[in-house]
């Protein structure tokens, strides 16, 4: 019998977590011939989200959860729950209900057809007109400069075929951008659209600072242009020094210009430089902090419970380094 996985990250959804599991268990018992299991991963919820989890793991045997003992971001948690999974395919959904469990089905469909990578596109986004123009922006900029191609206007939620989520299990990455991944691993890929609806309930998880945070990760992860770009600005800046001073030269030595002391100019062109300087090592620091989290395993999420988690599935999730992943107990 084929196998679903469902992962659903979750971090505060008290208000959303028994509602999302209700109508993602109404969508699976509809679909016969399918098998499925239900994980969530708790991202070290401050609320009740946990607790709540625990009532319907109790509940409902299908359903898997990981609480990790920090909050180590909504990528590594991600990453996490598809290396965990033991399903044909995997589905990934958001716990806040935006991502409709209703289209399951279609998904499948599009699966059945001999896609890999089954994704939605958002065509409807229910943010204010400056947040979404800034996604939409994003997602054209990103595609536009980055070396893989990766489809515009597609959030998390898709269909992962298991052959896909095996060349994930292999990754050992500690600041993902799993659309990305996903995307630049090419296989067989077909995007739906869809219109994404407002929240069910409580506030988003996710505000400018962390849409701009995960933007540096899609850029950082995709694309060499932020070091080509310091590259360039410098001999384009050593470029025009050179001919400022080439014309210096001219009309001093064939001219006899008497240049004023340039104080004001001075100080500019020292301002420029050193501001040029702080930028571009900003970005170097970028690419070797990630460098630097990658040799120290920062953000490798350590599981702090579990629930319907055997110690079978623990050793499994252990071995091989081949795998890529890291379960501490």
């Amino acid at each position: 019998m084929t196998m679903i996985s469902l992962i659903i990250p979750a971090y505060n959804e008290e208000e959303n977590v028994r509602a999302c599991y209700t109508r993602c268990a109404a969508v699976l018992d509809d679909l016969p011939g399918y098998e499925a299991e239900i994980i969530f991963t708790d991202n070290h919820s401050t609320d009740r989200t946990f607790p709540i989890l625990s009532e319907i793991a109790a509940e409902d045997r299908r359903v898997r959860a990981f609480r990790f003992s920090r909050n180590v971001g909504y990528q590594n948690s991600v990453m996490f729950a598809y290396k965990a999974t033991r399903g044909d395919c995997v589905i990934q959904l958001d716990c806040d209900l935006q991502d409709p469990p209703e289209l399951i089905p279609e998904m499948l469909r599009l699966w059945d057809e001999g896609n890999q990578v089954v994704y939605g596109i958002r065509r409807k986004l229910p943010d204010g007109p400056l947040v979404a123009t800034l996604r939409r922006g994003f997602y054209w900029f990103i595609d536009r400069i980055s070396q893989d191609d990766l489809p515009r206007n597609a959030g998390e939620f898709r269909l992962t075929d298991r052959r896909v989520v095996d060349q994930i299990r292999m990754r050992d990455d500690r600041s993902p951008y799993m659309r990305g991944m996903i995307s630049a691993m090419g296989f067989r890929q077909v995007g739906f659209e869809y219109d994404r609806p407002a929240r069910m309930a409580g506030e988003s998880k996710f505000p400018l600072s962390a849409m701009m945070s995960l933007a540096v990760d899609g850029l950082v992860n995709h694309s060499l242009l932020p070091l080509r770009l310091a590259s360039t600005t410098s001999l384009v800046v050593g470029l025009i020094t050179f001919i400022v001073l080439l014309l210096y030269l001219v009309g001093k030595l064939l001219f006899g210009q008497e240049w004023p002391p340039g104080f004001a100019t001075l100080v500019i062109l020292l301002l420029m430089s050193m501001t040029l300087n702080a930028m571009f090592l900003g970005i170097l620091g970028e690419y070797i902090g990630r460098i630097f989290m990658q040799t120290k395993s920062i953000n490798v999420p350590i599981v702090e419970s579990t629930l319907n988690v055997s110690p079978e599935m623990i050793g499994q999730m252990e071995q091989p380094a081949q795998a890529g992943l890291h379960v501490v107990r």
